[in-house]
């Protein structure tokens, strides 16, 4: 049987080129401003993989717990101010075809991994059944989500709220859950083994990269 963290890894990385697939198309005007997108965003996925190989977000030898919220943070108010002072990005997601916004979220169903995790001792409740079944259900409802966005079903709008709130708060829970079970300073969880697992590879990829992204897709969907 694979490894599951090398499942994980090529999980993580699949989900990844398709969230920048996503991205890129819907924020690119033309080939040359897709490209730039997805150069930006692989340069972001090597940084992240970079920090958690050289075990930067640790707590043995890195800067901790409070790096991995920062490590979420950051991106989240760095696109934002990205697209209060470039109004072609704002245009850009502004005009994106929400079911493309909405499918891409599919990938969420992957949060399986964080049940498997805890079912190997390596990973805590609360924090794995909520991030792993919190996402595995947006995951899986954004399918038919999406096919009634396309097809413009009766209904699809607040159905389409309820799910995205759903799907923001769920991000929220899972950040704010790993963040204090994880051994550090800000700890207030003391389930064991607690969450440091998260900060090493390829499991930072998940909050460090891929929360930011979908979370950045969330606040667009939300203001249908």
């Amino acid at each position: 049987m694979m490894n599951i963290d090398v499942l994980g890894g090529v999980e993580a990385t699949i989900s990844a080129a398709l969230v920048v697939s996503a991205l890129g198309v819907v924020m690119g005007r033309d080939l040359a401003g897709r490209v730039k997108v997805a150069f930006v965003l692989v340069g972001w996925f090597v940084l992240i993989v970079i920090l958690a190989a050289t075990g930067a977000l640790g707590n043995d030898h890195g800067i901790g717990t409070p790096g991995l919220g920062l490590a979420v943070a950051l991106p989240i108010v760095l696109m934002w101010l990205a697209l209060m002072r470039v109004p072609s990005l704002r245009g850009a997601l502004d005009a994106a075809p929400l079911a493309i916004l909405v499918a891409v979220q599919t990938v969420r169903i992957l949060g399986v991994n964080f049940l498997l995790l805890q079912a190997s001792g390596r990973l805590p409740a609360p924090f794995a059944p909520v991030a792993g079944w919190g996402d595995i259900f947006a995951g899986l409802v954004a399918i038919p989500v999406a096919w009634m966005i396309q097809r413009q079903t009766p209904g699809w709008r607040p159905l389409l709220v309820a799910w995205n709130l759903f799907g923001m708060a769920d991000l929220i829970a899972a950040v704010s859950l790993g963040v204090l079970s994880s051994p550090g300073p800000l700890r207030r969880i003391f389930a064991e083994p607690g969450t440091g697992l998260m900060t090493t590879l390829p499991w930072l990829l998940i909050p460090g990269f891929l929360v930011p992204l979908l979370f950045y897709e969330a606040e667009f969907v939300k203001r249908v």
